[in-house]
């Protein structure tokens, strides 16, 4: 989820994704995480690779990513309401 959401304005390539999560979220992914992440994510039609001149693979969220995405929001999203409720409105 945090690499779509890094991708879901534009596309970047591995570092660059690992920044924007760390400034986003407080989260640092590392290499074997981000790497890991991200060929599942290529397998299974979420994100695509662009083409390249340099060693840097920039990828792009496709429309399959898009919707898994707004998914997954709108999941976490019921999931902080309840919380949150639970806690007596706390946050």
């Amino acid at each position: 989820m945090l690499v779509l959401l890094s991708l879901s304005d534009g596309a970047k390539h591995g570092y660059a994704i690992t920044v924007d999560v760390l400034e986003q979220t407080g989260i640092r992914l590392g290499p074997g995480t981000l790497y890991g992440s991200l060929t599942k994510l290529v397998e299974r039609g979420l994100i695509e690779a662009e083409p390249s001149d340099d060693r840097r693979r920039p990828y792009r969220i496709t429309a399959a990513g898009q919707a898994a995405l707004a998914s997954q929001l709108a999941s976490w999203s019921r999931i902080v309401a309840a919380g949150e409720l639970r806690l007596g409105g706390v946050g």
